[in-house]
């Protein structure tokens, strides 16, 4: 399985339905997340951009979950690239201690 980062270009302005499907959004993706298919997720600290490392078979298919957002219709930009690598601490081995 191939992994994709997602780039999403927020809204200038949040209105009041935008704050309503927050919490939709949110179990969404953490239900994304206890399957594998979000590995990372991420907001900008000004709220405009955010990042979404996925796994998916097609960058269509990373396309088609995206679409499933609850927040997608607010979304003025979706960009999706295939990565050939991703490292991280996350998907190392734990460190060893020896206490």
């Amino acid at each position: 399985m191939a992994k994709f980062v997602v780039t999403l270009r927020l809204p200038d302005t949040i209105d009041e339905d935008f704050i309503s499907r927050i919490p939709r959004h949110r179990a969404f993706i953490n239900r994304l997340i206890e399957e594998n298919i979000i590995e990372a997720y991420a907001i900008s600290a000004d709220r405009t951009r955010g990042w979404v490392t996925m796994n998916g078979a097609t960058a269509a298919s990373v396309q088609a979950v995206v679409e499933q957002f609850p927040l997608y219709q607010f979304l003025s930009e979706v960009q999706i690239d295939e990565l050939f690598v991703f490292d991280s601490a996350a998907s190392r081995f734990p460190r060893i201690s020896l206490n």
